[in-house]
């Protein structure tokens, strides 16, 4: 009897361990697909849509939520999504204050996480945290050096700033001016704004009285426009430039006319089809963009394509780690971490991707292009 009694007890425990793995990879999203950000968060929400339903013999769920551009319902829909929904990593989010606000939650978790927003302290200086966390969007320091590099090329001596008042403006503003002051490029104006600020009159007065040669934007999606069209009202004349955050038709939309001639780095899909063929990014950024266009119509946005290279590192990374453990389980996350640090040249929408314990990126040279809107479009700067 105690033997039996035995027997019986070791196949529950045995069926209670095996019942904490899943059948299936479970996905938790948290996009900002409404509020300031709204612009970025949709199309990557669309994005998900277009993703595999199977991989390596295991099914795919994506739970996809919302977190309206707001910081603290990003923070407890990444509790929701590890606590209740029991997914194997995180995807997410849109913009940089929401995803740094969500690494302490991930690591506690011991969660992999891949966010599609842009800032390099996501990820850097590598430490316990960050060692769980991942970023498909190039650095704001890999796009500020090519900025500063165009602006020396075009004899521009000085510049005013003016970002967002969060974590995403003060990055920009601490890169930026790390690379200006490397090539002799002064700062001579730095300002602030709200993403939900409807003027920005007094900002722009004080850099129009700095009598700039040129102006950086660090804003993203249409909330980038406000200080546009404010230069563009009072008549600035110098060259206007803003980042890889306004990189989406949306932005084009709001600013009109009034951003004509603007400059910024982006990513190599915004002008995918004008790409030498010879390019390496060229084929993964056309089959997104063609994916993308021919599900929802319009233009591809730079912003889907983070979430659809998010897609593709899972699609590299699950194999591996299924060599390892199941979903559902610790052992399962761990490996499937591991398995995304040893990614080597895979070809994304936005570059080649390289990464390492001390790189969770992974992206060089290839992954940017400077372009200049042109009649409402966007051109390749092949100079």
């Amino acid at each position: 009897m105690n033997f039996k009694r035995a027997s019986l007890l070791a196949i529950a425990a045995a069926a209670l361990v095996a019942g904490t793995a899943s059948a299936q990879v479970k996905v938790g999203v948290t996009v900002s697909a409404t509020g300031p950000a709204a612009s970025l968060g949709i199309p990557e929400k669309n994005t998900f849509s277009l993703m595999p339903k199977e991989i390596a013999g295991k099914k795919i769920e994506y739970i996809i939520l919302d977190d309206a551009s707001d910081t603290t319902t990003a923070v407890k829909n990444t509790r929701k999504l590890i606590s209740e929904d029991k997914v194997d990593v995180v995807v997410g989010s849109t913009v940089t204050p929401n995803s740094l606000a969500m690494v302490d939650i991930v690591a506690e978790n011991e969660t992999p996480m891949i966010t599609m927003a842009a800032s390099a302290r996501i990820i850097e200086p590598m430490d316990a945290k960050r060692a769980w966390v991942f970023k498909t969007p190039q650095n704001d320091s890999h796009m500020a050096t090519a900025i500063a590099e165009h602006m020396t090329n075009n004899n521009v001596k000085t510049v005013a700033f003016i970002g967002f008042a969060d974590a995403y403006g003060d990055s920009w503003a601490q890169e930026f001016a790390k690379v200006a002051e490397m090539r002799k490029i002064k700062v001579v104006a730095n300002e602030r704004f709200a993403r939900t600020d409807t003027s920005v009159t007094g900002q722009v007065l004080k850099m129009m009285g700095s009598n700039a040669d040129a102006v950086l934007i660090a804003g993203s999606g249409t909330p980038a426009a406000l200080p546009e069209k404010a230069l563009k009202e009072r008549g600035y004349k110098g060259r206007i430039y803003q980042t890889h955050g306004i990189a989406n038709p949306d932005f084009l939309r709001v600013c009109g006319k009034d951003c004509e001639g603007t400059l910024l780095p982006a990513g190599p899909l915004l002008v995918a089809d004008q790409l030498p063929d010879s390019n390496p990014v060229k084929k993964p950024a056309m089959t997104y963009k063609t994916a993308y266009e021919k599900a929802f119509g319009g233009q591809v946005s730079t912003f889907g394509g983070h979430a659809w290279d998010a897609g593709l590192i899972l699609q590299h990374a699950i194999p591996e780690a299924l060599k390892k453990g199941q979903p559902g389980t610790k052992e399962f996350r761990k490996a499937l971490r591991d398995a995304m640090e040893q990614i080597r040249n895979l070809p994304v929408s936005h570059g080649i991707m390289n990464m390492s314990p001390t790189d969770h990126l992974g992206f060089d040279q290839r992954s940017r292009v400077m372009v200049q809107i042109v009649d409402g479009k966007w051109k390749l700067l092949t100079k």
